[in-house]
């Protein structure tokens, strides 16, 4: 037996230090099977090329608990370790034989074979919860078994074994502050959590599976059942295949093994391959969406080589992509970064970009080729165009080919469409094409209406974000004019459209005028003439576009406050029809308290109609109602 005391290489720790800190102890078991990966991985790699006389056959990792004697095993059938090594990649701390190996066998285009561990600190990771671990393993080399223990000190222990089978097992004497990891169940977790699609089978204990019943059996009879080995990961997920290899069935398949409790199939699906400037594979899935943004993010799933990661993709995939859900695997990306690192990493940005033109080419090839099932689509999807179109400017420029623009009618026009088919009847007196909108159909139903009535067409926009979409749009497109259908802008489509003359005289008009302004509150409502189709409404209350844009932009958490629309009144427009019979009886009535309650109720009528009427006035208003039919 030899001792002799752990070389920590400063040079080499600090930089690891700065970047590969665990937050999480049970992060240790992903760390100790990735090894094992490494070490199956490196066999297989050396066997093919004839550098190891040994056969690779179908090797497996296995993880024993011994809850008795309190102990963890991670066994593998990998490469084994001499003693020489063992001296070099464990008692050297940070320094890393996957390094190395890549570097002594990765081929002539960098291939680095899927080895997991680029760092050399991962073993040390078993004694956040182990007291003590002991390693011992047999090389593939004709060399004795070696068994290594340390107690979490610098020193350490190392001796021959008498181990005969190639590979390592590595022994965790679970500390008191760390029984958890001595239940079934929460290594079943950590497993299925970060090992659930390792390339190398797993397996953990046995399971009763049952058997067909044999020829001949009653149908009371019991099936057969048989103890088999318990294999808890897919060590070939559909995205380490070639698109080519899959059919619908095969990516609806492993959406549900993804998501087992999800029992929707997704929209559609794409397939993410590609290996120059980086490697980078993966598959990502268009649910079914709302217009919660924030309420869907954090289902896409980061791998390193079938090493799972984290399910908080920020900084890798653009925001506007964190709502979809799926895979992605990249050794380009470390397994332990801060955010901030990944944000500012060459590599990662460049993934960032390759991921939305892939979505988008995508989206475009699904609206060429499919246009009516796209628009079937389109109110689950909507939400995730949107948001990239707001947040990211190559997307928004891509975007153009297949955004749609439903109307209130469930018609649906791309923006040029949309353009050509307005230009006619819907500009305003700068000659500035203006776009009608809804956002909610029940609640401005009158308005809807009565554009509708004078042939206008409306689009229904109804997400979170609308206002800030319509707003880039605009800078986007300096003749086009977003104009919500209760917003004050229509007024400049309707008197270009009407040019209605008034009933009224002068002197009839400003007596109206007088008359309503000592009635109606001004520091609520801001009283307009206009001459307007008898037909049309006596009142009818608009809200001025820019204020109501910026109060929406703030509550979805946008730049009004920093116009201080955040603490500003809410202010409306109240348009009177001069030539709507009602106006006359008004201004005919004898007696000032009839004349004041025909406002009121004219008013609140208005106001009705924008869901403005709450609380007291509201149920003021129900009662004067019913007075008036007595």
């Amino acid at each position: 037996m030899s001792k002799g005391t752990i070389n920590v290489s400063v040079e080499n720790i600090f930089p690891l230090i700065k970047k590969f800190l665990y937050s999480d102890h049970e992060i240790f078991l992903r760390e100790l099977i990735s090894n094992a990966t490494d070490a199956t991985v490196k066999l297989k790699h050396l066997t093919s090329i004839g550098e190891a006389k040994v056969e690779y056959g179908n090797p497996i990792i296995e993880i024993k608990i011994d809850k008795e004697n309190k102990r963890l095993h991670i066994i593998d059938q990998g490469i084994g370790m001499t003693s020489d090594e063992i001296e070099k990649y464990i008692n050297e701390i940070a320094f890393s034989g996957a390094e190395e190996f890549i570097e002594k066998y990765k081929d002539d285009k960098g291939d680095d074979k899927g080895i997991i561990g680029h760092f050399g600190l991962g073993f040390y990771s078993a004694f956040m919860v182990a007291e003590r671990v002991e390693i011992i393993s047999k090389s593939f080399k004709e060399e004795p078994a070696v068994h290594w223990e340390c107690d979490g000190s610098p020193e350490y222990a190392i001796k021959e074994s008498d181990r005969t089978e190639r590979g390592t097992e590595i022994i965790l004497h679970i500390a008191e502050d760390s029984t958890e990891f001595l239940e079934e169940a929460r290594i079943t977790e950590l497993l299925t959590k970060y090992n659930k699609f390792m390339p190398i089978p797993i397996k953990f204990g046995m399971r009763t599976e049952t058997l067909a019943k044999p020829e001949g059996a009653k149908e009371e009879d019991p099936a057969p059942t048989e103890e088999v080995d318990n294999f808890i990961n897919n060590p070939s997920p559909a995205w380490t295949k070639q698109p080519s290899d899959l059919n619908p069935d095969d990516y609806k398949s492993f959406y549900r093994e993804l998501y087992p409790m999800q029992f929707e199939d997704p929209l559609f699906n794409i397939h993410l391959n590609v290996d120059y400037p980086f490697n980078l594979t993966g598959i990502l899935y268009f649910p079914k969406m709302t217009n919660d943004i924030n309420g869907q993010k954090d289902k896409i799933q980061l791998y390193q080589n079938q090493v799972f990661v984290t399910d908080n993709v920020e900084g890798i995939v653009p925001e506007f992509l964190t709502m979809l859900r799926g895979v992605i695997d990249s050794p380009d990306i470390p397994l332990n970064v801060s955010r901030s690192y990944l944000q500012a990493d060459g590599a990662v940005k460049k993934i960032s970009s390759y991921i939305t033109r892939k979505v988008a080419d995508k989206l475009k090839s699904l609206f060429n080729n499919n246009r009516e099932d796209f628009e079937k689509k389109w109110n689950d999807i909507k939400i995730v165009i949107e948001y990239g179109m707001l947040s990211e400017e190559k997307f928004f420029d891509k975007a153009q080919a297949f955004a749609l623009f439903p109307t209130v009618d469930d018609t649906y026009f791309t923006l040029e469409e949309l353009k050509e088919k307005i230009k006619a009847t819907q500009t305003d007196k700068d000659d500035k094409l203006v776009v009608l909108y809804a956002s909610n159909k029940d609640e401005q139903h009158s308005y809807i209406d009565a554009a509708k009535e004078k042939g206008y067409e409306v689009l229904f926009l109804d997400s979170p974000i609308v206002s800030h979409l319509i707003q880039k749009i605009e800078t986007s497109e300096e003749n086009i004019s977003f104009v919500r259908v209760d917003g004050d802008h229509i007024d400049n489509l309707i008197k270009k459209d009407e040019e209605q003359i008034s009933k009224l005289n002068d002197e009839e008009k400003e007596s109206l005028k007088t008359m309503l302004t000592e009635i109606i509150p001004q520091e609520k409502f801001s009283v307009q003439l206009e001459a307007m189709d008898s037909k049309a409404n006596p009142f009818i209350i608009t809200q001025p576009e820019f204020m109501r844009r910026m109060k929406e932009m703030q509550q979805s958490g946008g730049g009004g406050g920093m116009f201080g629309m955040g603490n500003m009144p809410d202010m409306y427009n109240l348009i009177v029809n001069t030539n709507n019979e009602l106006i006359g009886e008004i201004l005919n009535t004898k007696t000032q308290k009839k004349k004041e309650r025909l406002v009121q109720q004219a008013l609140d009528l208005a106001r009705l109609s924008q869901n403005l009427l709450k609380g007291e006035e509201l149920t003021t208003f129900i009662k004067r109602s019913f007075e008036m039919i007595k």
